[in-house]
């Protein structure tokens, strides 16, 4: 029989972490489904691993994997996929706002062929106006950087094994799991699902968080910022070629030049300018840095597997 890999990464989840075994197990117990749930607590300041402790001893099929601290979503996604044993691997939400019914139904198409299975949200649930425009916006700057229609995408899809392999040998230290699964390729299907409200606790995602997950994963995954500096300094050649014409013309003719105002305005705005420049390739250039330094991006500091202990 084949196994099935659940990776549910965790962030200050205490309340939805055994409450998730029990569903999860439950379910895949009823569809007859060997399963291995892997919980992946990412440095959480509450007692989230205390729970997947408890969750471990209550069910056989729970292993849990202790990060040293908080690495972030994608580096505890990794951390998942690679302790996983699976012959395919389902990437979910802890907190089951991700339907577990929707796992079972990726677990078929995978074994009509399909080799990634893409879980697509029909609607983004209960968020605020401000979220779901920022969203909306990070979007529509990803789709356009990118190539990929990732308007509706989530970190809620299963990879085949092979998928899983490769998607291990990338070797890059910023890893953007959401879009990479487009990127690999492979035989795919789209799953549709509706976001679950939470039964318990809150989301983790800030304002500030967001901004700076998307940030960061737009500058991994594309070179299209600095392309916009390029495209904005031409602009503003053709400007200042223009405006030369203008100055030229008017000495020419003996009119006084006029528009301090102006000049003050224009040396503002490309001063201005030029700091964002500098500082989007100040960016890249520490990307560069974090790559070159080579450094884990996890660390384990225990799991639940007796094995490994």
């Amino acid at each position: 029989m084949s196994l099935l890999s659940i990776v549910l990464p965790a962030y200050n989840e205490e309340k939805m972490i055994v409450k998730a075994a029990e569903v999860l197990t439950g379910l895949m117990e009823q569809k007859n489904i060997q399963a291995e749930l892997i919980f992946i607590n990412d440095g959480s300041k509450d007692d989230t691993w205390q729970a997947i402790q408890k969750a471990s001893g209550m069910y056989s099929n729970v292993t849990g994997i202790c990060l040293s601290r908080n690495f972030g979503k994608e580096a505890a996604i990794l951390a998942g996929l690679e302790h996983a044993q699976g012959d395919c691997c389902v990437v979910m939400d802890c907190d089951l706002q991700h339907p577990p019914e929707t796992v079972i139904e990726m677990y078929s198409l995978w074994q009509k062929g399909f080799e990634i299975v893409e879980g697509v949200k029909v609607s983004r649930g209960k968020e605020s106006k401000i979220h779901g425009l920022f969203s909306k916006s990070f979007y529509s700057m990803i789709n356009q950087a990118t190539g990929f229609d990732m308007s509706r995408s989530s970190d809620f899809k299963l990879l085949d094994r092979k998928v899983v392999d490769e998607y291990l040998k990338l070797p890059e230290r910023k890893l953007f799991f959401r879009a990479l699964s487009f990127w690999l390729g492979y035989k795919s299907i789209e799953v549709e699902f509706e976001v679950q409200e939470r039964t318990e606790g809150e989301t983790k995602w800030s304002f500030v968080s967001l901004m700076k997950y998307a940030v960061n994963n737009i500058t991994s995954f594309s070179t299209a910022p600095m392309q916009i500096i390029t495209v904005i300094g031409f602009l503003f050649l053709i400007f200042a070629i223009a405006l030369g014409i203008q100055s030229v013309f008017n000495y020419m003719s003996g009119e006084s030049l006029e528009g301090f105002t102006t000049v003050i305005l224009l040396l503002l705005g490309i001063g201005s300018l030029l700091m964002i420049s500098m500082g989007i390739i100040g960016f890249y250039i520490s990307k560069i840095y974090e790559e070159v330094k080579r450094r884990p991006r996890y660390i384990v500091s225990v799991t639940t597997n007796k094995d490994e202990k």
